[in-house]
Parts: structure tokens; sequence; C-alpha cells
């Protein structure tokens, strides 16, 4: 069976393998709880993968591996709620829709970038389909238990996401690319709109026939069986959207376009969501909180193509100064091992607190993804998902010494040279390009894999 893929059966049967868990006790700690304070020369004590003690001097357990942390950081593990990494495709561009698609189906469980991911701090993501369709497939939100089975990576019962994207990204690849619509924002809207129509219809006539044959079978079969309704995989998707079932993350710029899916989703009772990218959320911050939408933002990226020129490193803090839940996302294989540094940015611009930045990372994208509950902060009974750092984590110059996933030691920096990472010669030359990742974000991640399909150079996203 090809090693990228989940197997087939286990998604069939909704379940997915059961995800490895650790012990450990954590000594004398500075532990950022990020929502119950700081607490100095503090234990933390996991068992079988959650935390069951925080507090000082707390009692050894017999086989329990113990890590003095004097002098260091604690951080529950940083989650990246907009990612691409750990996937075998990005990007099905053949229909403006293709919500019947999912991730899970795609998980590429060698994907090193995960691996780097954790040297960073990070313990879980969201990876999602790329925004070349307005609405795409639905996400996997994945633990980062790199080395593991595909479907060890998936997080147990988390709740199911879809990626829907606004502005250029369809517009161009359908409207233009395809002549398809939509070839306009007011296109990207409308076919929204009749895809939560055709929804509606198709779940009143599907659960009509679903009555009417159990009825017809309680009555032994009499008379003629009733008209069968098939079952239709996208619209049984989007009835979900509508019924609150699935959580919508949707790539979004422009104000306007943020505007309209919003009045949008209050026409269609679609409650839960989370506008991502959102560069120009800070222009219509109370708007934002007065729906209860959520945006997850770059810390300072933007100008990579027109319709993103207008933004500010001050979105974030205006989005949290109005009360709309903010992450910081990396939409990077880069970004996403510096989530720290980019949090940093929000304290410098516009006055954050180090407490509300470091929210931004960890329990606002659980949050967002849904598992607030079982992630996301330093608390008893939680997932035991943390990193030890050798500075605070908002410090340029602190790094990550350990990271715990479900209690598993997943990345050792002291352990580094006998790990999985990549070694680079130094003595080597470097030229630019050469390498499968250079720093910083240079392109637009979420049409990754999609402009191979057109050959003309109208089409290129640099």
């Amino acid at each position: 069976m090809n090693k990228y893929l989940l197997l087939t059966f286990a998604l069939a049967a909704g379940s997915v393998a059961a995800q490895p868990t650790g012990s450990v006790l954590v000594r004398n700690a500075t532990v950022i709880t990020v929502t119950d304070g700081t607490l100095e020369d503090t234990d933390i004590l996991v068992v079988n993968g959650k935390i069951a003690g925080i507090g000082r001097d707390l009692p050894a357990r017999a086989g329990v591996q113990e890590i003095d942390a004097t002098g260091k950081f604690v951080l529950p593990g940083i989650i990246d709620a907009h990612s691409h990494l750990a996937l075998a495709s990005v990007n099905d561009a053949s229909s403006p829709v293709t919500g019947e698609m999912d991730m899970r189906d795609v998980v590429d469980a060698e994907d090193i970038g995960m691996y780097r991911a954790l040297a960073g701090g990070v313990t879980a993501i969201h990876s999602m389909h790329g925004s070349a369709n307005v609405i795409g497939a639905r996400g996997a939100t994945l633990k980062l238990h790199y080395g593991q089975p595909a479907e060890v990576l998936l997080m147990p019962n988390a709740p199911r996401t879809i990626k829907f994207a606004l502005g250029e990204n369809p517009t161009r690849v359908h409207g233009q690319g395809s002549g398809v619509q939509p070839r306009t924002r007011m296109g990207v809207e409308q076919v929204i709109r009749a895809e939560f129509d055709g929804a509606r219809d198709y779940r009143r006539a599907r659960t009509a026939y679903l009555e009417a044959q159990r009825a017809w079978e309680r009555n032994r079969r009499r008379g003629p069986a009733p008209e069968p309704v098939a079952i239709d995989g996208r619209k049984e998707v989007m009835a979900d959207i509508l019924e609150g079932k699935i959580l919508v993350h949707c790539h979004s710029y422009r104000a306007d376009e943020i505007l309209m899916l919003m009045r949008v989703f209050n026409e269609y009772g679609v409650k839960n969501y989370t506008f991502q990218h959102a560069n120009e959320a800070f222009k219509v911050a109370p708007e934002l909180a007065r729906n209860g939408a959520n945006a997850s933002v770059f810390a300072d990226w933007w100008a990579y193509k027109f319709e993103v020129y207008y933004s500010t490193s001050y979105n974030a803090a205006i989005l949290n100064r109005y009360g709309v839940n903010t992450s910081i996302n990396s939409d990077s294989e880069d970004y996403i091992r510096h989530l720290n540094h980019q949090a940093a940015k929000v304290v410098r611009y516009g006055g954050a607190s180090q407490e509300d930045a470091l929210r931004m990372i960890t329990i606002n994208p659980a949050i967002q993804l849904g598992i607030g509950d079982r992630t996301g902060s330093i608390t008893v009974g939680k997932d035991a998902d943390f990193a030890i750092w050798n500075a605070h984590p908002l410090s340029i110059y602190a790094m990550a010494e350990m990271t715990f996933v479900d209690g598993v030691k997943r990345f050792d920096r002291a352990a580094d040279r006998a790990d999985q990472r990549l070694r680079v010669n130094p003595t080597d030359s470097f030229t630019p390009g050469t390498f499968a990742t250079e720093h910083g974000r240079h392109e637009d991640a979420c049409m990754e894999g999609v402009f191979e399909l057109f050959a003309t150079e109208t089409h290129s996203h640099e």
C-alpha cells in the first residue's frame, strides 16, 4: 500500500490508530500555562500522555523519567492553524468545489518538515487543501508524532474542517484558467450560495426518502417502494457545514470579501468559522467581533500579489484589542519553525501583552480547530503537548530544547546528531534555489501544485 496514504478501511470505520503516549516528570521549570498565569519553580507530571499534576515538589513515580528544567521555560505546544505540511498533494483544481475530498487521505508521514517544526516547539498542525477552489477539501488536524505511520498522526476525534477561498486564487484558476464560474468576486459568492442552496434541497429530499423508506419497511413493504435519493458526498459535506458539523477555514485578504462571507454565513446560519490570512481584517475588526468570527493571520507578511498590498503589522494586535480570537499562522515550511518569533512581533507592533501573544500560537488556534478543551495550555487533564525552552519563548535567542507530544519526546536538541535531521556540509557552496526549502515565505504556498496545469506565463504566482 502507498506509504503516503491512510488505510482506507480505517477511514471507512471512522476510526484512527491509537496515538503513542508517554510519562515524564519535568522539575523546577518556569511554566507558562497560557490560561492560568506563569508559575515559577514548578513541576509538571505527565502520566500516559496526559498532564496529571502541576505544582512544586511533586512526588516521583517509579519508572517515570525526570527532567531537571531549572532555569528553563515550559510553553504549551505551538499549534499552526494554517499549514500544508505532511501532505502528498495540496490542490485539486479540477472543479471550483471539491468538498467531497479529504486531506486525511493524502497524509505524508515521512515529511521531514514535521521534524523541523518540532524543533520549533510545534506539536500540532492543521494541514489544509490549497486555495485554488472556492470550496476545497476537508482538512487534517495532525499531532506531530513524526516517525509514526500516517494514521497515527491524525488527532483522534478532532472536529472536521474544510477550506474555503475567496479572491484572486479561485477566480484565476477557474474563471481565467478554465472559463467557468467564478471569474469575479461576485462569482465566488454565487458559487457558495448555489452549493448551500443545493445542499439544503438535497438534505430535505434525502431525509424525506429515508423516512419514507423506514415507514415502508415498518409496513412490511406493502405498496411501491419510495423513490431513492442517492447519497451525494459533496452535498452531504455542504449540508453538514450548514448544520454546524464542519468548521470553515476561509482563505481571504480583502475587507469587502470578509464582510461578504459573514453576510452569507449569517443568512445560512453558519456560526463557527475562521478567516485565514485576513490581511485587511483590521479594517473590519468590530464586525468580526460582533459576528464571533475567528482570524488566523500572518504577523507581517504581505504584498506578494496585488490583492495583498494593503496590510499592516498591527493587524493581529488590532483584532485582539477588539476581542477577535486571533492566531498567528505560518503557511510556510520555514516560518513554522519560528512561530514564537512571529508571535513576538505582535508585542512589538501594537503593544499586545506577552500573554496575549503566546495565546495566539497556543490556545487561540486550538479553539479555532475545536480542540481547545484537549490541548493549547498547560492544564491538568489536557494532552501533554509542550516544549522546554532555554529562554523565554518570545526571546530572539530562545530555542526549544525538547518537544513532547502526548508525553512522548519527539525532539531533543541534545540528541539531534543521532536523530532525523538532514545534515548540511558547511564547506559546500550554496546556490540559491537548490534547497527544497529556503528561508522565509517567498510565494503563495496555498497555490502549491496549481500552476503546473497552465502553460502560459500569465498565471505565474510569483
